[in-house]
């Protein structure tokens, strides 16, 4: 299961960021999807579950959207929102396109708590 892997780095990413802002925990992590990236967001979940164990990240939530494929055409160099299955241009219906959108995992937001200074 290579979720659990990419969890493994991305809460590595996640503790850096938690670090740099001096916060001692992780409220919420947010990731945005596309549906080409190979991830299957219910093991991504499962895989959340155990790897954030004995991290700052413990106790966050795991928030993620599912973003849309989209393509530019090789042809008449639109771009175009299509499904999964069907990469081609919608203005001109040529199959030489390029895919712009669809293929990434984006960590969007890191929610964190910085603990309060008493002066």
């Amino acid at each position: 299961m290579h979720e659990l892997a990419v969890c493994r780095s991305l809460l590595r990413q996640v503790e850096r960021v938690a670090m740099q802002h001096g916060a001692d925990e992780v409220a919420s992590i947010h990731l945005s999807i596309g549906p080409l990236s190979g991830i299957e967001v219910p093991l991504l979940e499962q895989a959340f579950s155990i790897a954030r164990a004995g991290t700052v990240a413990e106790g966050a939530e795991l928030v993620t959207s599912l973003k849309g494929v989209r393509v530019r055409c090789g042809r008449c160099d639109k771009e175009s929102a299509v499904t999964v299955n069907r990469l081609v241009c919608l203005h001109c219906g040529d199959w030489r396109t390029q895919l712009v959108s669809g293929d990434e995992m984006e960590l969007t937001r890191v929610e964190i708590n910085i603990p309060e200074t008493v002066n």
